[in-house]
């Protein structure tokens, strides 16, 4: 599945731009993901930006213009939205949804690592 690589592009800018540490990319879940401190922060979904947000927060941003709840195998993900690309055209739109994903990262629970047999 082919994910927007302009919305990747700008989010590794950002990364480069903002961050004193170093961003690792995925590919997961049909898309790109970008990890902080081996947590998943930020990814391109299709063509949407993919957020893990503070699941406090969670019902305030789904109702601002764009966002909506992140669905995998038909299950809502509680700390997980979706962004259209097309509300992002603002830099202090894209600036504030890359923001609130990486304030939460430090309190985010890292993925249990697989047992590789």
């Amino acid at each position: 599945m082919a994910y927007n690589e302009t919305l990747a592009n700008r989010i590794r800018e950002y990364f480069v731009d903002h961050l004193q540490f170093n961003f690792e990319e995925k590919r997961m879940m049909g898309g790109l993901t970008f990890m902080l401190n081996g947590k998943m922060c930020v990814g391109v979904f299709k063509q949407d930006l993919m957020c893990r947000i503070d699941p406090e927060q969670h019902e305030q941003a789904i109702e601002q213009n764009g966002c909506k709840t992140m669905e995998f195998n038909n299950r809502g993900m509680h700390g997980y939205v979706l962004v259209d690309e097309m509300v992002l055209n603002k830099k202090e739109t894209f600036d504030y949804w890359m923001q609130l994903s990486i304030e939460f990262n430090p309190k985010a629970k890292a993925s249990k690592k697989k047992n590789k047999k």
